[in-house]
C-alpha cells in the first residue's frame, strides 16, 4: 500500500532514472542523511549511474554534496566511486569519500554540524538548486512525516529550487509525533530558542514542504544502514568506568546533581560502553540531549533509566533499528529527534548544562584535542558534533584508549599534529590508564596530569622526557615546548611506524 495519501504528491511519482534527471552539472543538492539514517536510498545511485554516463562521453558532471552528517555506501560511497562530488561538507565517514577527499579529486569543508544549516540558511554555500529528502510518509492534506534523522533537512527543503522526495516504507508509520521541527531564521530575526530541558517540544511534528517546488516523488521500501557494535572489550569497560567514577564523585562533591545534567555521547563503541555503564549504575532518572541515538539509549529507555532523549538522528545496530521500528509508538513517548541547528546549538546546550563525551584521535600533553586528522594532513571523517558540545558543555569530557594501531602509536603526544578542540576547551581527558582532569589547571600542571595518568607506560618516559626538555628549553616560559621535538614525534609514526622502534 503507498505511503502517498495526497493526489497531488502522487501525481509526482515516477523512477529514480527519471527523478535524478533533474539533477545536474555543477547543481548544489542539499541530501538527508545523517550517521546512516534517513538518507535517501534510490536517488544516489540512480545520479551515480547518470554520472558515469557523462563522464563515458567524456562530460563534466559533478555535483556539490550537502548532508546532515555520514550516509551509508549506496549515497555517498556511490556518488564518490563515480568522481561525482565536487564539494563535500559537513560531516562524511564513507571510506571511499575520504580517499577521494584525500587524493584531492574532491573538495570538503569540515563544518561544525550547528554550523552548516544555518550557512546554507544565511547562502554562504551559493544557491541550493536542489533537495532531496527522504520522509516516512505523506498525509491526505500534504503533510510529510520525517523519517529517521531530521538533519539539516528543514533547511534544505525551505532554500533548495527543486525539491526530490523520497517516501520510505521500511520506515515505521509510528515514528509520527517523535520529530519536532522548529527551524531558526535569520540573524536580527531570531528569538532565543525556548528548550528549558531536553524532553521540550517547540516546533512542528511535519516538514513545512512548499509543493511548488516538488519535482518528483520516488518510493522506495529498503532499510537504513545500521552497524553492529563491536562486543565490548576490557579496554572500553575501563574507560567507561573511570568516567562513572567521575561522575559519581561530581555528585558526591556537589558539582552535578544525584540525577546529572543531560547527557551528551559521541558516536562508537567508547560511547555504548559509556551508556551501558549508566544502565547498570546507581544514577536514575536521567536525560540526554545529544545528535545521536545509540543502542545504549534505547536499552536506557526500556530499562527505565533514561526518560527523554533529544538528539537529530538514530544511529542503530540492526537488532535496535528493529526493536525501533517495532515499538516506535512506544519511543515516541521518551525521544525528540529535532533539526541539527537546533539539537547541537551552544545556546540550548549551555543553558541545560549537558555533560559532553566524545571520542579523539589524539590529544598533546596540554590537552589540545585532534579528532579529524592522520599526520596532520590526511582526513579521516570530520570533527562532526563534538566541537558544537565541546565548548559549550559544562562539562567536556574526551575519550581513547591510549594506544592505536597496535600499539605503534600513542594517542597521548607532545603537540596533536591538528587542532579541533583546544585546551580553553577540554575539560577532562580519559583513557583506559586512567583520567585527567584538568580544570582549574595551568598547562604545566596539566602536561604533568596527562602524561602521568592517560598515557600508556610504553610512552610515558618518552613524553616525560619531551616535558623536561621543552621545560629547560623554554625558561620557565607558560606553556613550554620544543617545536622540533614535538613534530619529530609524528616524522617517527611516518618513518618507523611506531614510537617504540624510533
Amino acid at each position: 500500500m503507498s505511503r502517498i495519501a495526497s493526489d497531488k504528491y502522487r501525481s509526482k511519482v515516477m523512477s529514480a532514472e527519471e527523478a535524478a534527471k533533474f539533477i545536474n552539472n555543477g547543481d548544489r543538492v542539499g541530501f538527508a542523511g545523517f550517521t546512516g539514517a534517513g538518507y535517501p536510498k534510490a536517488l544516489p545511485d540512480a545520479l551515480a549511474a547518470r554520472i558515469k554516463d557523462a563522464h563515458d562521453r567524456g562530460e563534466e558532471f559533478k555535483i556539490a554534496s550537502y548532508t546532515g552528517a555520514s550516509t551509508a555506501p549506496e549515497h555517498d560511497g556511490a556518488l564518490a566511486a563515480v568522481d561525482g562530488i565536487a564539494m563535500r561538507m559537513p560531516y562524511q565517514s564513507d571510506p571511499i569519500m575520504r580517499n577521494k577527499i584525500n587524493a584531492g579529486v574532491s573538495e570538503y569543508n569540515d563544518v561544525h554540524l550547528s554550523h552548516s544549516g544555518p550557512q546554507v540558511r544565511y547562502g554562504f554555500w551559493g544557491t541550493l538548486d536542489v533537495a532531496v529528502i527522504e520522509v516516512t510518509a505523506i498525509t491526505a492534506d500534504g503533510k510529510a512525516i520525517p523519517s529517521s534523522s531530521i538533519g539539516n533537512n528543514n533547511v534544505y527543503l525551505e532554500k533548495a529550487q527543486r525539491i526530490i522526495l523520497e517516501v520510505n516504507a521500511w520506515q515505521s508509520l509510528d515514528l509520527e509525533g517523535m520529530h519536532d521541527v522548529y527551524s531558526m531564521k535569520l540573524p536580527g530575526e531570531n528569538t532565543a530558542i525556548p528548550i528549558t530541558s531536553a524532553g521540550d517540544r517547540i516546533g512542528s511534528k511535519y516538514y513545512d514542504i512548499d509543493w511548488e517546488r516538488v519535482v518528483a516523488v520516488i518510493e522506495t521500501d529498503a532499510e537504513d544502514r545500521n552497524t553492529p557494535f563491536k562486543p565490548l572489550d576490557q579496554e572500553s569497560k575501563t574507560i567507561a568506568e573511570e568516567l562513572l567514577d567521575f561522575l559519581g564523585n561530581e555528585v558526591k562533591q556537589g558539582r552535578l546533581p544525584k540525577h546529572l545534567l543531560p547527557m551528551q555521547s559521541g558516536v562508537g563503541n567508547i560511547a555504548n560502553a559509556v551508556l551501558v555503564g549508566l544502565n547498570e549504575g546507581p544514577f536514575e532518572q536521567l536525560t540526554s540531549y545529544t545528535e545521536v541515538i545509540q543502542d545504549g539509549m534505547v536499552d536506557m529507555i526500556d530499562s527505565g533509566k533514561l526518560l527523554v532523549a533529544s538528539a537529530t538522528a538514530f544511529s542503530l545496530s540492526p537488532d535496535a533499528a528493529t526493536r525501533m521500528n517495532d515499538n516506535a509508538a512506544h519511543y515516541r513517548n521518551h525521544i525528540v529527534l529535532r533539526p541539527q541547528e537546533i539539537s547541537n546549538n551552544p545556546e540550548v546546550i549551555r543553558r541545560l548544562g549537558v555533560v559532553a563525551c566524545n571520542g579523539m584521535i589524539e590529544a598533546d600533553i596540554y590537552g589540545n584535542v585532534n579528532s579529524t586528522h592522520i599526520m596532520g594532513s590526511r582526513m579521516q571523517n570530520g570533527i562532526g558534533g563534538s566541537g558544537d558540545f565541546t565548548r559549550n558543555a559544562y562539562i567536556s569530557c574526551f575519550v581513547s584508549p591510549s594506544l592505536a594501531k597496535n600499539g605503534d602509536i600513542s594517542a597521548i603526544v607532545p603537540m596533536v599534529s591538528h587542532h579541533d578542540h583546544t585546551e580553553h576547551d577540554v575539560q577532562v581527558i580519559i583513557t583506559e590508564q586512567g583520567l585527567a582532569d584538568l580544570r582549574g589547571l595551568s598547562p604545566k600542571q596539566r602536561a604533568k596530569k596527562i602524561v602521568a595518568n592517560c598515557a600508556h607506560p610504553d610512552y610515558r618516559p618518552l613524553l616525560e622526557e619531551y616535558l623536561e626538555r621543552a621545560h629547560a628549553k623554554a625558561n620557565g616560559a607558560h606553556t613550554p615546548h620544543d617545536l622540533a621535538e614535538a613534530h619529530s614525534f609524528h616524522r617517527r609514526f611516518l618513518e618507523s611506524g611506531s614510537m617504540k622502534k624510533a
